[in-house]
């Protein structure tokens, strides 16, 4: 049997604070599913590149475990999307609660069952920050998975600053532990709320979940006090975000440096067309191929096809300003681990010991400076010279390992393929 309604304890929650219930809730709920799902398939995916190639494997394919990680790494960028904008959206309740308080509750229930619910609210507001906080955390410090934040593979976001020092496996590992501890007692929460709405639903005390879904569960009455605040919750949230996400841009800005300038020890008898020339790259990740370019760089070219032996030519590339065919790559490039950027803006390229060969164009050494680190490798070309105008198309290919790339987070290149090729085409004129 149910009490008699009161209209003054019928009163429905604000449309705002409904809304953002259940889209928060959802999400925290898809969240923790979702991380379970990705724990296992992340455990599948190492257990079976661990096995392949043993006598009597029958697991799957290196072509499906490649697919299987290209899953994981799209359903970890989700994740942290997701984790950021329930942050985003809890900043927003927090201040939206504040300004608009919630109906005054039941006065049927006990005073046992009111410091509950009182407690696991408050505990629902500490996990829809510290669950997403952890997890952020987490991706500024892991060791195993420093990978940049592309929320909604639209927009870069930054790591948490000033935790380096959280950088070690021993470290790492204890946050990505508190983050699971912190799903696990969410579960907890989650049904502990749920069978509290229950109990008041089908005991003597008056329903609840006509206040939160109106006019399904019962007849209610629209809030006392008109609803106030929606651009300073709303408002705030966003500005939190924009001041946060515009980190990174400010440090892309900063990062791509000035424009490059060749220092040469020779004159040069070409001047590059830079509108029609490019230094693009290109790879392999995880199974799939991958492609990028340098937006700025200088080149100083001292060459005569009579005389192709004396000839030689200086590139200064600005190793801001690569980009790549994922807006995750880009930011990736740009780590400690890869290109470094904020450390050695630049990385030089000398080409010398050109030679003619049989079929046709030539062979050169082109010598390449990144992050202090000189590596030699061959450099073929082909030149079309119509008057005054040349066309230089040419293509050589680098190793990772020599040049310290990606040795923090795939060494043994189980996800980069090691080989990374390189074509130039220059435009130039004399």
């Amino acid at each position: 049997m149910t009490a008699t309604a009161n209209p003054a304890h019928s009163e429905r929650y604000t449309t705002v604070a409904i809304t953002l219930h259940w889209v928060i809730a959802a999400a925290i709920i898809g969240m923790i599913a979702g991380g379970m799902y990705m724990t296992n398939l992340t455990h599948t995916l190492e257990t079976n590149r661990a096995l392949i190639g043993a006598i009597g494997y029958d697991g799957p394919s290196a072509e499906q475990l490649s697919a299987m990680g290209g899953q994981i790494e799209w359903l970890y960028q989700f994740h942290k999307s997701v984790g950021i904008t329930i942050l985003m959206l809890t900043i927003a309740r927090i201040i939206w609660r504040v300004m608009n308080p919630p109906p005054a509750s039941d006065p049927h229930m006990k005073p046992l069952e009111k410091t509950a619910s009182h407690l696991v609210h408050l505990g629902f507001y500490f996990i829809m920050i510290a669950l997403p906080l952890t997890g952020w955390l987490y991706s500024s410090v892991s060791t195993k998975l420093d990978i940049p934040i592309v929320l909604f593979e639209l927009i870069s976001w930054p790591d948490i600053p000033f935790v380096d020092g959280l950088k070690t496996d021993a470290a790492s590992g204890l946050v990505r532990d508190s983050h699971e501890i912190l799903g696990k007692i969410t579960i907890a929460l989650l049904l502990l709320h749920v069978a509290g709405a229950i109990k008041h639903e089908i005991g003597a005390d008056e329903g609840v979940l006509k206040r939160m879904i109106p006019r399904l569960f019962g007849k209610t009455t629209k809030p006392q006090a008109p609803s106030r605040g929606a651009f300073v919750a709303f408002g705030s949230a966003a500005a939190v975000f924009a001041l946060i996400a515009g980190g990174p841009v400010f440090a892309g800005a900063m990062n791509a440096g000035p424009a490059a300038t060749t220092q040469a020890d020779f004159t040069p008898n070409w001047s590059v067309d830079y509108d029609n020339s490019s230094i693009n790259f290109s790879g392999v990740h995880d199974g799939n191929p991958y492609t990028g370019s340098f937006g700025n760089w200088d080149a100083a070219i001292d060459f005569d096809p009579a005389a192709s032996e004396a000839g030689r030519a200086k590139i200064t590339v600005n190793t801001g300003t690569a980009t790549a065919s994922q807006k995750l790559y880009t930011d990736s490039l740009r780590a400690p681990e890869w290109l470094n950027t904020s450390a050695f803006p630049t990385a030089d390229v000398e080409i010398t010991n050109i030679t003619g060969v049989e079929t046709g164009g030539y062979s050169s050494t082109a010598s390449l400076t990144l992050k202090d680190i000189t590596v030699e490798t061959e450099f073929q070309f082909v030149l079309d010279i119509e008057g005054d105008t040349a066309t230089m198309t040419g293509q050589t290919t680098y190793q990772r390992t020599p040049l310290d790339l990606g040795q923090a987070s795939d060494p043994t290149a189980d996800w980069v393929s090691e080989d990374v090729t390189v074509d130039v085409v220059v435009v130039a004129t004399r």
